[in-house]
């Protein structure tokens, strides 16, 4: 059956990639298409086809580079051996397997470009100076789920396989592969791409866990926005029924014990991470859903939205003033 598939994606390969600039496509057509690249490597590497490594150079050159540079830091892409060198590595077998089943369970991406669309389209009337990015996917060999430069989003396929596939669990910790499902890949795209067009401030005096939540908070609020989420922290925190439920009831009396600890003062890296990584941390209880500082800063830029609803998009991304903006809030 593999082999059939292999010779399907070859013909599949040489006839769909088309390396359209997304903002006339999106602009034309109002839909985000996402390019195949990953079909692409795995042409190029597991069926030693030269037509498509020669398609991964031409037409999607930053891309190329963006893997062999950043991604698998395998060196320059302008060394005359890096063609090799990039073969050679995703010949191994572990990573053919890996490209097969990327394919066999992302057969096509129609449902992930339909809500791109909708969280892009929403967001350009909200923010008319964004640029549509390209969008592509691709398999990073398990390093980065989502690469984002310039005008450019890559997803790693291979990064959402779901929490249950068996290699991850090689691999990964569970709190680590929560976030590796696919209905996480679309807000991942929209809210890494937010975060690199809007990249945190890092000034003297401002670098408080206050300031990350909040600044984290309203990227992630935009973003669940932008994907008609109800429930704050449903898609873009990756969070169960059971989270949410804990955080409706609990929202006052957390509120009220973070102050009474000083923490969104604080600027010690192990506090600021207890309240935005993922990972089991010695200062908040199991109990407390994980990022809850993210979940924390939605819930403040909610109510100030909510009290403002004059302040656009950009007003609200460029307001750095946290500080004032919650002056008038009761949360």
């Amino acid at each position: 059956m593999r082999y059939i598939l292999i010779i399907i994606l070859s013909l599949f390969v040489l006839s769909a990639c088309r390396d359209d600039r997304q903002e006339d496509f999106f602009l034309s057509e109002n839909k985000v298409k996402i390019h195949r690249y990953d079909r692409l490597q795995f042409e190029a590497s597991a069926l030693n086809s030269f037509t498509s490594l020669q398609k991964m150079n031409t037409q999607f050159p930053h891309a190329t580079k963006l893997l062999i540079e950043d991604v698998l830091a395998l060196g320059s892409v302008d060394d005359e051996k890096i063609n090799d060198r990039l073969c050679a590595y995703y010949s191994d077998t572990s990573l053919v397997n890996l490209m097969l089943d990327v394919e066999d369970k992302y057969k096509d991406l129609d449902s992930f470009e339909k809500e791109l669309t909708k969280g892009f389209l929403y967001l350009k009337k909200r923010l008319p100076s964004l640029p549509i990015p390209v969008v592509y996917s691709q398999i990073s060999a398990l390093n980065q789920s989502v690469v984002v430069s310039d005008s450019l989003i890559g997803i790693s396929l291979d990064k959402y396989m779901g929490e249950d596939y068996p290699m991850y669990k090689r691999y990964y910790y569970n709190y680590q592969r929560v976030s590796m499902n696919p209905e996480r890949i679309v807000p991942d795209c929209i809210s890494f791409y937010l975060l690199s067009l809007y990249p945190f401030p890092w000034e003297k005096d401002h670098r408080t866990l206050f300031d990350l939540i909040m600044y984290r908070g309203k990227i992630a609020w935009i973003t669940e926005k932008a994907l008609g989420v109800k429930k704050l922290g449903e898609r873009i925190l990756g969070y169960n029924e059971q989270q949410l439920e804990w955080c409706s009831n609990n929202k006052k009396q957390f509120i009220e014990w973070v102050s009474k600890t000083n923490h969104l003062e604080r600027t010690d890296p192990m506090i600021i991470r207890s309240y935005i990584q993922p990972m089991p941390n010695p200062v908040l209880k199991d109990e407390v859903p994980p990022m809850i500082g993210i979940w924390l800063g939605m819930q403040y830029i909610d109510e100030f939205m909510r009290k403002n609803p004059s302040v656009t998009y950009e007003e609200l991304l460029n307001n750095t003033d946290y500080e004032g903006m919650l002056m008038d809030i009761d949360i």
